[in-house]
């Protein structure tokens, strides 16, 4: 049986005067999976977050969560959705126990059910050895660790994640990757998340959303985004002492389809050539004399499954 839908838009838009910030997006995302929301800023991500947690309300289009209009009941969507801004909140001069207590309190929750969570959601994020010192003193990766146990203090169906391995080191972010998928696949929450780190995204999203100029250009998992530009084309990763312009024009010499160069940092070029040319890739580079290290053909990497649709829809 199907997990249920917990987040469901159709046609969903809204304007700002004259600017179209989305535009008739359809998204389903189910209870037991994290759902990234990629694109460039301005692309129409935050309005939507907003109108899912009920802080703006669509011009056309309807959106449910967890069943419930969300401008026609915040309050009942606020209790089932917990939200984590980019910039968490919180009252430096309290500690993060009384911090989290503070959000019980708002919550309506029995205070000694409420002690009991807080106490196993410190232990969870790791925070129990720090959780009666000021958040103030606490570190841009604690106080998002502290932000994501606040998130769950009412224990939502849907968590929403607006960036939330920003500023983090790279220990912590390990962490924070662990900690969201676990909501989804072992305590079956639907995750809905913004981010800019795509890496980390295609380690923890079960299925992307690509926003650009309001509108959902390509939905599904990283490989059904790969199959989805349906050009035939390959991506190969060249490292070679070479410049842009002599590696792209030995390969426009001998391809007639567009081949696509670019720079991919510390002498490392992405080629994208067709399938059909990419068992000519390494004698065409032999041929022009390129001083070549290494060639390989790269996966379904979301880098650059969002360049080219980025492209494309921009184009």
């Amino acid at each position: 049986m199907a997990a249920p839908v917990l987040v469901e838009t159709r046609g969903l838009s809204k304007h700002y005067g004259e600017v179209v910030a989305v535009d008739r997006i359809d998204l389903e995302v189910r209870a037991g999976e994290v759902f990234g929301l990629l694109g460039p800023n301005g692309a129409g991500k935050t309005t939507t977050v907003l109108m899912l947690l009920g802080l703006s309300e669509p011009d056309a289009g309807t959106v449910a969560v967890c069943g419930l209009d969300p401008a026609r009941d915040p309050l009942g969507v606020k209790r089932r959705v917990g939200y984590l801004p980019d910039t968490v909140g919180f009252y430096d001069a309290m500690t993060g126990r009384e911090n989290l207590r503070y959000t019980a309190a708002l919550n309506e929750l029995d205070p000694d059910e409420a002690e009991d969570r807080i106490e196993a959601l410190l232990d969870r994020v790791g925070l129990t050895e720090v959780a009666d010192r000021p958040v103030g003193t606490y570190s841009r990766g604690m106080r998002q660790r502290l932000g994501l146990a606040d998130t769950l203090v009412k224990d939502p169906q849907v968590v929403v994640l607006d960036e939330p391995l920003v500023g983090i080191d790279p220990e912590g972010m390990v962490e924070m990757q662990r900690l969201i998928v676990e909501l989804a696949a072992e305590e079956r929450r639907a995750v809905l998340l913004t981010s800019h780190m795509l890496h980390q995204v295609q380690e923890m999203c079960d299925r992307i959303a690509i926003f650009i100029g309001g509108r959902v250009v390509a939905e599904g998992t990283a490989a059904e985004l790969a199959s989805g530009l349906g050009d035939g084309r390959r991506v190969y990763e060249v490292a070679a002492d070479v410049s842009e312009e002599v590696l792209a024009g030995a390969l426009r010499s001998a391809f007639d389809d567009a081949t696509e160069v670019r720079a991919a940092g510390n002498g490392r070029w992405r080629v994208t050539l067709p399938a059909k040319a990419a068992t000519r890739l390494i004698p065409v580079l032999v041929a022009a004399e390129v001083p070549l290290h290494e060639v390989r053909e790269l996966g379904a990497d979301l880098s650059e499954i969002y360049h080219r649709y980025f492209v494309e829809a921009t184009a």
